[in-house]
């Protein structure tokens, strides 16, 4: 079934509105990933990359559910409680991440605490110098780098499992017409308001960061990018 043009218009400027507005009101979308990126160094490319991958996940999620709802004529009403349901769970998740990353920095920011040694040589010179175990015996240390392997696949498991509320509604009202085509199109504007809002978001944070000379809190920097997404998870769970 066809949909009248100026409703289709409407929909779909509501889409993408909606995908735009949801992702800044949401420092989850974004926070993190810079937050990681600058304890974790990764490159902006990377970055990037990550963020768009979580966000596609993210909004796929909700669609499939959506999906789902929609083939067994569940109601708008029951979805959205799922739904909340879904992203109080990913909140709980995202908090435990968040806390079990901050213990993790704290103990490296304590264990690369620097310290000063001092050296004689054979001529009876005597010098000292500051230096970090975690900088200077990596070999020694290389547990320490698990955690910040897996750190990509949990972000990308915590926005699949996250809810995307905002998408359900809308996907009812052209499912409801019979308008397939413009179920897809509504589903691909929000798509592309979301993720185009998370990786610009992504982006200005990353380089705004990296304008500024914080070498001597560097340290505190993974301590720093778990309190970040502990304080998202709250958030969430707030409903802020």
């Amino acid at each position: 079934m066809s949909m009248e043009p100026t409703t289709l218009t409407y929909l779909l400027g509501l889409a993408g509105t909606t995908g735009v507005i949801h992702t800044l009101m949401g420092p989850d979308h974004y926070v993190p990933f810079i937050a990681m990126a600058r304890a974790r160094h990764w490159s902006l490319p990377r970055t990037l990359a990550l963020t768009l991958a979580c966000g596609v996940g993210h909004v796929l999620g909700s669609l499939v559910l959506g999906a789902v709802g929609i083939a067994v004529g569940m109601a708008v009403g029951g979805l959205d409680a799922f739904e909340s349901a879904r992203s109080h769970i990913a909140a709980w998740l995202m908090l435990g991440f968040g806390l079990a990353y901050t213990v993790w920095g704290v103990q490296r920011a304590i264990r690369n605490k620097p310290h000063r040694h001092l050296h004689v040589h054979a001529d009876g010179t005597v010098h000292d110098h500051t230096h970090t175990h975690a900088d200077d015996h990596a070999h020694v240390h290389t547990t320490d780098d698990k955690p910040a392997s897996i750190t990509p696949w949990v972000l990308f498991t915590l926005f699949v499992f996250g809810a995307c509320e905002p998408l359900i509604p809308q996907l009812m009202y052209p499912a409801a017409q019979g308008s397939w085509w413009a179920l897809v199109l509504v589903v691909g504007v929000f798509a592309v308001g979301t993720l185009s809002t998370m990786t610009l978001c992504v982006a200005v944070g990353y380089l705004g960061l990296a304008r500024l000379s914080l070498e001597p809190l560097e340290r505190y920097a993974h301590a720093a990018a778990g309190l970040a997404v502990t304080t998202c998870g709250l958030a969430i769970m707030l409903g802020l």
